[in-house]
């Protein structure tokens, strides 16, 4: 990944160099889901869709008063909600990168990239779809005024705000994986999931890291008050996606009740911190967290 002492200005020559050398590695390290993961292993019915520990109700007492049977249950309806999540933001993703191709060059190793980056999301929702399909649940939709938002957000992205976007879009998700995939009692399946957006989501969050570093020297004001204060909804956002009601009706119990104790519960919220934890760091370091964003994400749990 793209440290963020690395890059320093608004090159283009050397944004193609990081573009190629992404370019590059895709080719080396790239999957194919559908052939690359054992779809034809039915799930171990003793094993945890997510693992316990990053669950929105462990060490709640409404967890405790779980059966094992139960709180797999929970882990599969968890997952599906945040896979059929990463579905919808990685479609803002592409949409908005494909708004972005109409005025780029057609040449440019940058928009070469875009395209390879698009090809990697493509694969990934269809991955995230097949396995809520495996895993026997059925993903979670959008409502209607979550639908419009999304559909005129590739509009409204642009500059830093762009890559911010990205960062928040992909990077919580990566470092939760990462702290997930050799967790023993995880189905195997979705630790080779895990094992293969990992791989190549570090190639994304290293691109979006570097066009935030290279407009740091060169962005105006506006862009920097956009960039800083526009992700400070998403700590919320998040938050309110990550304990949605639905997931714990499907899985048996009251949903307003289980999403009330999710999101007052200081282990669940151990986690979001640890998830944002490298985020708000290069965040701070890139200048674009203002004192508003720092609220939104300390309000969403994020941040102490």
């Amino acid at each position: 990944m793209t440290t963020t002492t690395q890059v320093r200005r608004d090159d283009a020559g050397g944004r193609d160099a990081i573009a190629r050398r992404l370019i590059k590695g895709s080719v080396k390290r790239s999957y194919a889901p559908i052939v690359d993961l054992d779809w034809e292993r039915d799930p171990e019915p003793d094993r945890y869709f997510l693992p316990p520990s990053v669950l929105s109700l462990a060490g709640t007492d409404l967890w405790d008063g779980l059966s094992t049977e139960q709180r797999i249950e929970v882990s599969r309806q968890e997952m599906a909600n945040i896979l059929s999540v990463g579905i919808w933001f990685e479609n803002l993703l592409n949409r908005t990168l494909l708004a972005r191709l109409m005025t780029a060059d057609p040449a440019s190793a940058t928009t070469h990239y875009a395209l390879t980056e698009m090809g990697d999301e493509c694969r990934h929702m269809v991955m995230f779809g097949r396995a809520i399909e495996w895993a026997g649940a059925r993903p979670f939709s959008m409502r209607l005024w979550e639908r419009t938002v999304m559909a005129l957000l590739p509009q409204a992205l642009r500059g830093s705000l762009l890559w911010v976007a990205a960062l928040v879009g992909e990077e919580i998700f990566d470092a939760l994986q990462r702290e997930m995939l050799d967790d023993p009692e995880l189905q195997p399946l979705i630790a080779r999931l895990m094992q293969v957006h990992v791989a190549e989501e570090a190639r994304h969050i290293g691109f979006a890291r570097d066009g935030i570093m290279r407009r740091k020297p060169v962005r105006g004001r506006w862009e920097t008050f956009v960039a800083a204060n526009g992700h400070a909804v998403a700590g919320v956002l998040f938050q309110r996606l990550f304990t949605n009601p639905a997931m714990y009706t499907r899985a048996g119990l009251d949903g307003r009740a289980a999403a009330r104790a999710a999101r007052a519960n200081p282990t669940f919220r151990e986690a979001q911190v640890r998830g944002f934890a490298s985020l708000a760091a290069f965040l701070e370091d890139a200048g674009l967290m203002s004192r508003v964003s720092r609220y939104g994400w300390r309000r969403g749990g994020f941040l102490r």
